[in-house]
């Protein structure tokens, strides 16, 4: 059970509780007072339901239009409520805590052993958590022995990639490597994942995950090199080694369940019926499977399935108990929103840091945090920027509605100062 389900207990709670009222005859106490309950009843709030019950029944005896004041008596009966509402808050607290618990340890009860292939800066930041909670070996070009060593975990030369895939037999290969080398790190890693399921069953193939600033791009290569019995799990941790310095709590984990047992989960088009209807996690409920056959995720119990499923929980539950705001998205939305959220956070902080911004005796709190911006976004490499723009097929018209802007605002100033016809759209509009 997951921790946002909260709101889904609370309702449970209630719903039993008149459930209960329901079966004693229709009565349920609120404060030290019996309240009657009359099929059918809305479920709301137990002090929604006294307060607005009584007035109504005011309304009703009496004709009038407006509330009548509350007797006396209805102000007693609403002491105590508070206190019972903070038992009730504190008695389901006690309960997530107790899930809370039997969650950790369902998850340490069958620890992941994860390998990272990237181990550089990014790499070892995310196997330094990974390392409370498994087994992590990292490999990478640069030997980081020392390092990996430090931070409790194993570490494979990149040369010995056999060892890494076969010999290391991890559930998990995280590629944490610059999306500009995603596909050649990925045609590289798919003939060891052939041998190690030649010598241990089709089965043997572990999870995929990546977690590249861009999805689109790095989701169509894993499909098309992959073995199609590796489950892809696609990520994009919306966070790094400063932003997340203190810790993850609070930081936005996106994800999308791409394949698992050589199933597709991803919306499908129905002849003249359109997008299927996805479920309450934003996942598709339909899929076609290897025959071509339109099936439900639900009704899918192979045990191949449900192994598959639970590595992946079992993955998610890392990121989930180091605190992460976990959101299910298409890696199709994912680019979409990324364009004009994070592109053009690097974009503008790349443009002002190209003018050579320095702090000043009277920078105001804004310039302050123009310059962090500048310090935080020019601290990643440039390839990660480059990616951003390259394989993200939305970034060129962010550039584009950039520059349109840029021309706008300019123009709007020299409009002022009687200057036409340069920069500003809307005088080019109005002169045609």
């Amino acid at each position: 059970m997951h921790l946002h389900n909260a709101p889904a207990l609370l309702f449970l709670l209630y719903a039993y509780r008149l459930e209960r009222c329901l079966a004693f005859g229709g009565a349920m106490f609120v404060g030290r007072r019996p309240v009657h309950v009359h099929r059918p009843l809305p479920l709301v709030s137990p002090c929604t339901r006294t307060v607005g019950g009584q007035h109504r029944a005011l309304r009703s005896e009496r004709g009038d239009a407006e509330p009548q004041p509350a007797e006396p008596q209805h102000l007693s009966s609403e002491a105590g409520e508070l206190e019972r509402l903070k038992q009730e808050e504190k008695n389901l607290a006690s309960l997530l805590a107790s899930v809370r618990q039997q969650k950790l340890s369902v998850l340490r009860s069958r620890p992941l052993k994860i390998g990272v292939v990237g181990f550089g800066r990014f790499g070892q930041f995310i196997a330094k958590s990974f390392a409370k909670y498994g087994n992590v070996v990292g490999t990478s070009r640069t030997d980081y022995s020392a390092l990996a060593s430090e931070i409790g975990t194993k570490f494979i030369p990149l040369s010995d990639l056999e060892a890494f895939v076969v010999d290391e037999d991890p559930d998990v290969i995280v590629l944490a490597v610059s999306i500009v080398s995603f596909a050649d790190t990925v045609r590289d890693l798919v003939p060891h994942l052939q041998t190690r399921m030649e010598r241990r069953g089709r089965d043997a193939c572990p999870l995929i995950v990546d977690v590249a600033s861009v999805k689109e791009h790095p989701r169509s290569i894993l499909l098309e090199h992959l073995p199609k019995e590796c489950d892809i799990l696609c990520t994009h941790p919306m966070f790094g080694p400063d932003s997340a310095k203190h810790g993850w709590a609070g930081q936005t984990f996106v994800y999308e369940k791409t394949r698992v047992n050589g199933v597709l989960l991803e919306s499908v088009e129905l002849p003249g019926e359109g997008k299927v209807e996805e479920d309450e996690d934003g996942e598709a409920a339909l899929y076609f499977d290897g025959r071509g056959a339109l099936r439900g995720v639900a009704d899918d119990d192979c045990e191949a399935h449900v192994e598959g499923m639970d590595r992946i929980e079992r993955f998610l539950s890392i990121w989930e108990e180091e605190g992460c705001d976990m959101t299910p998205l298409s890696c199709q939305d994912h680019d979409a929103y990324a364009a004009n959220s994070q592109f053009i956070t690097h974009l503008m902080g790349r443009i002002l840091g190209a003018q050579g911004l320095v702090a000043t005796p009277i920078d105001t709190k804004g310039f302050q945090s123009v310059l962090r911006l500048i310090e935080n976004t020019n601290a990643d490499s440039f390839d990660l920027f480059y990616g951003l723009y390259k394989y993200n097929r939305n970034s060129g018209f962010t550039i584009g509605r950039l520059r349109g802007a840029l021309d706008d605002v300019v123009g709007e100033l020299l409009h002022r100062d009687g200057v036409v016809g340069v920069f500003n759209r809307r005088d080019n509009e109005e002169a045609t």
